[in-house]
């Protein structure tokens, strides 16, 4: 029996009710307020929430004038070849909207983390903190610096996604760097910094230098320079963050990378992440090389007692037994050389480490006095120090860890009550 094939009129009308749909559909998405909560939009730094507002306005649009041709193409159909290509460009439609509105959620859940007051403000702080550590290094290179959106999220790990590039659907383009903070890592933000450290390194190929820098200072071992350079978009990270808030990011990682000797002898290939044993012992080496004897050498060998080198396995022992002695000249090449990067200057010499050292934070905390931490002076220009300062005493006397925490969320709250909201 042949197929029937189905009378144009009868298509039409499937086809007119598929383009009403998804024509409604977008409407829906029109309107931004009932996209994320007005409390959430509310508390965005004021051009923080135009950007968004503009990137989600446009992605919108321009579904929008896709639905008009899609109208104007069934109005025009009228063979059974016109109708099937309508056809196909209602499924690929499909496939954009749908990819849109993965940039829309995105957004939308980030900014609904905001809706409490409290959250929302202490959000802000970190969104400051953020871009005042992108501006140290970028501003001064005549870069300009992101826009921070900061969200909250469960899991692990924080992570970034960076700004200015392509979005879901292929045309957006991320107007902020968004920053996803853990809840456990709420009272602790170091990791913050390693992700402003990822968005500095996309803008100034960092990461791509320093992988050459890697390879040729650690040419007489190739195998072992070979996975260092493979690390190297980590290890920037690591290098940044250690540079603006110093031990209190060590231990910070150290705690969130602590598990079970599988997971930290761990060797995976293609994972941009070192090995947690090295990663840590490489932290640790930081605070050695630019701060000389510490509470940090307690915890490598708390580190080195609790994860002995005979439980790793495989590639594990042989990239971990061949890294340990060349961990201090991989920290020199990290920090002493030159990169086209930083304007022919070295990471140290851009974001000196010596300003979060332990004694300069106690000499910082001395000089301020009280007012350290609720004058609105204080706050604004030595943020950075500060979060150094609260996760260093944190980590060095845990039993003042919950005080210290709690002092610093008092004077993040403020910062966060300084920044201009819509």
């Amino acid at each position: 029996m042949l197929a029937l094939t189905p009378a144009p009129s009868l298509t039409k009308l499937q086809l007119a009710r598929q383009v009403a749909h998804w024509s409604i559909a977008v409407t829906e998405l029109e309107d931004l307020s009932r996209l994320a909560s007005p409390e959430g939009w509310h508390r965005l730094e004021r051009y923080l929430g135009v950007a968004l507002k503009r990137t989600l306005s446009e992605t919108v649009a321009r579904l929008a004038r896709q639905t008009t041709v899609l109208r104007a193409e069934l109005a025009a159909a009228e063979t059974a070849a016109e109708l099937d290509r309508l056809r196909l460009e209602i499924i690929g439609f499909r496939q954009r909207y749908l990819a849109a509105e993965m940039v829309l959620d995105f957004y939308a859940d980030a900014i609904n983390t905001r809706t409490n007051e409290n959250l929302g403000s202490y959000l802000r702080a970190c969104d400051a903190l953020a871009m005042r550590s992108m501006a140290d290094v970028l501003v001064p290179l005549g870069h300009r610096v992101p826009a921070v959106l900061t969200w909250v999220d469960k899991g692990l790990g924080a992570a970034v996604l960076k700004a200015d590039l392509p979005l879901w659907d292929g045309r957006s383009i991320s107007p902020v760097a968004a920053i996803k903070i853990v809840r456990h890592n709420l009272q602790r933000p170091t990791a913050l910094i390693h992700e402003t450290g990822h968005q500095v390194a996309h803008i100034l190929n960092w990461t791509d230098e320093l992988a050459a820098v890697l390879r040729r200072g650690l040419a007489r071992a190739p195998a072992v320079a070979a996975m260092w350079a493979e690390w190297a978009s980590e290890i920037a990270a690591d290098a940044f963050a250690f540079a603006h808030t110093g031990y209190a990011s060590v231990a910070a990682l150290c705690d969130v990378l602590a598990g079970d000797s599988d997971w930290v002898m761990r060797w995976l290939d293609g994972d941009p992440h070192p090995v947690s044993y090295l990663r840590v012992l490489l932290g640790k080496q930081m605070c050695t090389r630019h701060y000389g004897a510490g509470p940090w050498d307690a915890l490598a060998r708390a580190w080195i007692q609790s994860y002995p080198v005979t439980r790793a396995r495989g590639e594990s022992a042989g990239a971990i037994e061949a890294s340990l002695p060349l961990l201090p000249e991989i920290v020199e090449l990290i920090f002493d050389t030159p990169m086209a990067a930083f304007g022919r200057r070295s990471l140290a010499a851009v974001i000196d480490p010596a300003r979060v050292r332990p004694d300069a934070l106690a000499e910082l905390e001395r000089s301020a006095g009280a007012s350290l931490t609720t004058s609105d002076h204080w706050i604004r220009t030595e943020s950075l120090r500060l979060l150094a300062l609260h996760g260093l005493r944190a980590a060095v006397d845990p039993d003042q860890a919950v005080a210290m925490l709690e002092q610093q969320q008092r004077w993040m709250l403020r910062l966060g009550a300084l920044v201009v909201v819509d």
